[in-house]
């Protein structure tokens, strides 16, 4: 008899969930934008159960990590997201050892063990630059979508300069880019260059062991992850489940506990 596990990872900008069946196979995920304080937890959690084909008493074990997970009713364990994003990571990736996740609020580095166990992390979540909600506010100033702005990038002839640490001037910065006639991608590409400086100061503080990979919403844009390649020098390996190495991570611990 086959055994399913939920996981419910809650973020400050989004809500995901993966439903494991015997510890490795990915029977549904869904993703909400909304996290903490919002009602996309349990929608979200709804429709995973739908897509999983699933009655709540089928799921053996659940567990919510994230900044909301202590406020999830109805779970077996809450978690940590380092630990979480270690084991969803190690699943994707088995010879994974370095987690670099960008989330909406913050930015983590994360160093693991041959097994995929969390040694050690450092982590930003003093300034919104280098992280997701830096990319939400220069989208929400150039009018396009986070989408838009990675495939723009690409398209660069010379990334513009933006040289400021703090969102609001280099908000101020964009805006008189724009004003002086530069390309928009190039301050697209100005922009995930930015990014990836911020983060690739934080992670060069850490022993940058491969294989690296990237986790959370902003390793789904190109244009943030290649910067951050060719400014660290490595490799990284890129997964469309990236924005759920959290939850998914969350289900295999949810599997463990019961074995």
């Amino acid at each position: 008899m086959s055994v399913y596990t939920f996981g419910i990872d809650i973020g400050s900008t989004t809500s995901k969930c993966v439903i494991l069946k015997d510890g490795t196979d990915i029977v549904a995920t869904s993703l909400y934008n909304g996290g903490i304080g919002t009602a996309s937890p349990e929608r979200s959690r709804a429709e995973a159960l739908i897509v999983a084909g699933l009655k709540p008493e089928e799921i053996a074990a659940s567990t919510a990590t994230g900044y909301g997970r202590n406020r999830v009713e109805n779970v077996d364990h809450n978690v940590s997201e380092l630990s979480c994003h270690a084991l969803g990571a190690h699943h994707i990736f088995p010879g994974v050892r370095t987690i670099i996740d960008i989330g909406g609020q913050d930015a983590k580095v994360i160093s693991l063990s041959e097994n995929g166990k969390m040694k050690d992390f450092l982590m930003n979540d003093k300034c919104a630059a280098g992280t997701g909600r830096f990319l939400d506010v220069m989208a929400s100033v150039l009018q396009i979508s986070i989408m838009d702005m990675a495939m723009m990038a690409e398209q660069a002839a010379e990334p513009a300069q933006i040289s400021s640490t703090c969102t609001v001037f280099a908000e101020s910065e964009v805006i008189s880019q724009l004003a002086n006639g530069t390309p928009m991608p190039d301050i697209l590409a100005g922009i995930c260059e930015s990014v990836a400086s911020r983060t690739a100061s934080l992670a060069k503080r850490i022993p940058m062991v491969p294989d690296v990979t990237m986790s959370g919403g902003v390793a789904q844009n190109a244009g943030v992850r290649n910067a951050l390649a060719r400014q660290l020098g490595v490799e990284i390996l890129f997964s469309p489940l990236a924005q759920f190495f959290g939850a998914l991570g969350a289900a295999r611990y949810a599997y463990e506990k019961l074995n």
